[in-house]
Parts: C-alpha cells; sequence; structure tokens
C-alpha cells in the first residue's frame, strides 16, 4: 500500500489549521505550533501543516522562498457545494467559482490558502487512462 501525506509550509500552524478545519471539515490528530496533521473524518491524511523555518528541511528554511509556485493541491469531494457554501460563510475570496473544467469534465472551483496556496476542489471522479 502506498499513501500520500502531503506537506506544506505555512506561518501560523495553529490559525491554518483551524481554517483547513472550517473549510473540509477535518480533524487536527497532531496538534502544536509546530506541526499538525489533518484527518478526514475516515482518518485518512489529508493534509500535514508546517510551520516555515522549523526542523531544517531544506524546502521549508525560508518563507523567502516562493511558498506555493508550481503547487496545487487537487481536492476530490463529494460535497464541492458544502466546501463553497464554508468558504462564502467565512467571506473568503474565491479565484473562480464553480463551472465545468474543459480538462477534467466535472464541476471545480478554485481559491487560495491563508498562505497563497492554490486550492481546487473538485467533484470526486476516479481517473481513466
Amino acid at each position: 500500500m502506498t499513501k500520500l501525506d502531503p506537506i506544506i509550509a505555512v506561518k501560523d500552524v495553529i490559525k491554518s489549521s483551524n481554517w483547513y478545519q472550517s473549510i473540509f471539515d477535518c480533524k487536527s490528530r497532531h496538534g502544536g505550533q509546530e506541526f499538525d496533521v489533518l484527518a478526514t473524518t475516515a482518518d485518512d491524511i489529508l493534509l500535514c501543516l508546517h510551520k516555515w523555518g522549523e526542523h531544517d528541511h531544506p524546502t521549508m528554511k525560508s518563507i523567502n522562498q516562493n511558498g506555493g509556485n508550481g503547487l496545487i493541491l487537487y481536492f476530490r469531494l463529494e460535497n464541492i457545494e458544502q466546501v463553497r457554501e464554508n468558504l462564502r460563510s467565512i467571506d473568503h475570496t474565491v479565484e473562480s467559482e464553480i463551472s465545468v473544467s474543459p480538462n477534467s469534465h466535472k464541476r471545480e472551483f478554485s481559491f487560495r490558502d491563508l498562505d497563497g496556496y492554490f486550492i481546487t476542489v473538485a467533484e470526486y471522479h476516479t481517473y481513466k487512462g
């Protein structure tokens, strides 16, 4: 079995953790000011948050690097409308509203998190070759 636990560097782990929990209905499984693990209600790892500059990781040493450049966090969910509503309830700006993607032919929308990472939320689908 192979699982991917994406880790992103953030300015404020606690603030980002609370934000992601409010948007994606996930739970903290680690907690702390330097690192947190966010998991789904089925206890699958959704995302890990790591404070910039802690623990000497080479790609997370300096916030002055272009954080988030070249990265899209792409979530496939069954409840994209609820995620959009969660963002609306906190008056969070979106980059694009829900529409059908010309690439995937699935409904999706995009926004940025508190640290500028680009997030696309798409309706759940399986990849076909």
